[in-house]
C-alpha cells in the first residue's frame, strides 16, 4: 500500500483566522484509491523549517504533496525551498512567462514584474497547468517517490490535483480503490457502541473501522478496501446492516445522514408535518430543520418561547403548571408541545426546556437538565435528560436529543 504526506505552507495556518482544508480534501481522494495518509503537517513561511519537513517526508513516504507558497511575493517560498529539498535547480520557462503575460492582459492590465519568478520550475519537474491561476504547479518524480507542489487555493488546488496528479498516483496504486460508509449512533456512548460492533467488524480483515465520537453522536467509519468494486461494497453493506440489527433504533443512519435530515425523510414519506417549541435551544432545532432542501413541505413553523410569559401567552401553558412544577419540568415541556401542535395544526410537535447554563442549575435540576417533550396524535409524553458540556454544547445536544426522541416516536408509529 502506497504511504502519502501533506504539508500545508503559509503563516497564515498557523493563526487562528485561518484552517488548512486542503489537506483533508486530498485525504479523502487518496484514500478513495487504496493510498494512506500517514502525516499532515502545516509550517510557517520558514525556508529552513520547510526544507527539513520535505526531506524528512521523501525519506518516510512514497507520496508528498505540498499546497500553498506559490505565489509571487517574497513570502512565497515554496518553489525554492522545493528544488533544494529535492537537490535540483530551478529552471526559468520563457513560455510560462509568456502565458502569465497573456492572461493579464486578458484581465485588461499588464503583468507586475514580480510575477516572473512563477515561470521558475524545478529541474526535470512536469509542469501542472492552473487555468484558475497564475501559479503553476510541479509533479517532481524520484525513482519510485513522487513530490506535487500545488498552489494552495482551493479553486486552483484541486482541478489540478484531480487532472494531472491523481491520475499519475493511479498508475502507481494499481486497481484498489475504497468504499466508505458512515454508520451514526445516537443515545449510545463511544464505548458502549465499540463493546457492541466490536465482534462484528473484527471479522473483516479488509474492512477498516474506526469509532468516533462528535458533539451529538457516535459515528463508525467504515473503509473496504478492494480491487473489485462489486466486491468492496457487498462487504461494506454486509457489515453495515449488521451492526444496525447489533444496535437497534441506536442507529439513525447508514449513510451518513444527519439527524435532520433523517426526520425530515421520515415526515416527507409519511406526508406529515411538524412544529417547534424550543427555549434554552434559541431557536437551533428550527435552524438545522430548515438547512435541509425541502424542508417546507414538512415544517410548519417554530416558536422560541425563552421567558415564562412567552410559554403561557404564545403557547397556552398554564401559568400553574410552571409555578408549580417550573419552566424546566416534564409537565411545562409537554404543554409547551400540545399547545405547538394545536396552535399550528401540525401531526407532531417537539419542544425543549432546559438549564443550558453557566448558571441556573440547582440540585434538583442541575445545569444540563434538559426536558424534551412530544406530542402527536392521541399522545403527549416527555422524557428528562442530563447532558453534560458547556452552554453551546448543552443546547447542540439538547436539539440532537429533541430531534432523536421524535424520531422514536415516528418508528413507533410507522405506516
Amino acid at each position: 500500500m502506497l504511504t502519502a504526506e501533506i504539508i500545508a505552507i503559509g503563516s497564515e495556518l498557523l493563526t487562528p483566522q485561518k484552517t488548512d482544508t486542503n489537506s483533508l480534501w486530498l485525504t479523502e481522494k487518496l484514500n478513495d484509491i487504496g493510498v494512506e495518509v500517514m502525516l499532515k503537517t502545516v509550517v510557517g513561511d520558514d525556508e529552513l523549517r520547510l526544507e527539513e519537513v520535505i526531506r524528512d517526508a521523501l525519506k518516510r513516504s512514497d507520496i508528498v504533496m505540498t499546497t500553498g507558497g506559490l505565489g509571487p511575493t517574497e513570502d512565497d517560498v515554496s518553489r525554492q525551498v522545493s528544488a533544494r529539498a529535492v537537490d535540483r535547480e530551478l529552471i526559468y520557462h520563457d513560455e510560462i512567462e509568456q502565458h502569465l503575460r497573456e492572461r493579464f492582459r486578458a484581465w485588461g492590465r499588464e503583468m507586475p514584474e514580480i510575477n516572473k519568478r512563477q515561470a521558475f520550475v524545478i529541474d526535470g519537474a512536469d509542469v501542472l497547468p492552473n487555468p484558475n491561476g497564475s501559479a503553476v504547479g510541479m509533479l517532481v518524480k524520484l525513482g519510485e517517490k513522487i513530490l506535487a507542489v500545488l498552489p494552495g487555493p482551493p479553486r486552483e488546488m484541486k482541478p489540478m490535483f484531480g487532472e494531472y496528479v491523481l491520475p499519475k498516483i493511479k498508475e502507481r496504486s494499481g486497481d484498489v480503490l475504497v468504499r466508505r460508509r458512515i454508520i451514526k449512533v445516537s443515545g449510545m456512548g463511544e464505548s458502549a457502541v465499540d463493546e457492541a460492533a466490536s465482534p462484528i467488524y473484527i471479522e473483516y480483515s479488509d474492512v477498516q473501522t474506526s469509532i468516533l465520537f462528535n458533539q451529538t453522536e457516535v459515528e463508525i467509519h467504515l473503509a473496504a478496501k478492494s480491487t473489485d468494486a462489486v466486491e468492496a461494497e457487498t462487504n461494506i453493506a454486509e457489515i453495515a446492516e449488521r451492526i444496525k440489527e447489533k444496535l437497534g433504533k441506536a442507529v439513525f443512519s447508514t449513510t451518513g445522514e444527519t439527524m435532520e435530515e433523517v426526520v425530515g425523510r421520515m415526515l416527507t414519506e409519511r406526508s406529515e408535518t411538524l412544529s417547534v417549541a424550543e427555549s434554552c435551544t434559541g431557536g437551533l432545532i428550527g435552524m438545522r430543520l430548515t438547512e435541509v432542501p425541502g424542508s417546507s413541505a414538512y415544517f410548519r413553523e417554530g416558536a422560541v418561547t425563552y421567558s415564562n410569559e412567552a410559554k403561557i401567552a404564545r403557547l397556552g401553558v398554564p401559568e400553574d403548571t410552571i409555578a408549580n412544577f417550573g419552566a424546566v419540568s416534564a409537565e411545562t415541556a409537554e404543554a409547551m408541545a400540545a399547545g405547538m401542535r394545536e396552535r399550528a395544526g401540525t401531526n407532531h410537535a417537539i419542544s425543549v426546556t432546559g438549564i443550558a447554563g453557566p448558571e441556573g442549575g440547582t440540585e434538583d435540576k442541575p445545569v444540563g437538565t434538559v426536558c424534551i417533550g412530544y406530542s402527536g396524535k392521541g399522545i403527549t409524553k416527555s422524557v428528562r435528560i442530563v447532558l453534560p458540556g458547556d452552554r453551546y454544547l448543552v443546547r447542540w445536544r439538547s436539539s440532537q436529543a429533541a430531534l432523536d426522541y421524535l424520531r422514536r416516536q415516528l418508528l413507533k408509529t410507522s405506516v
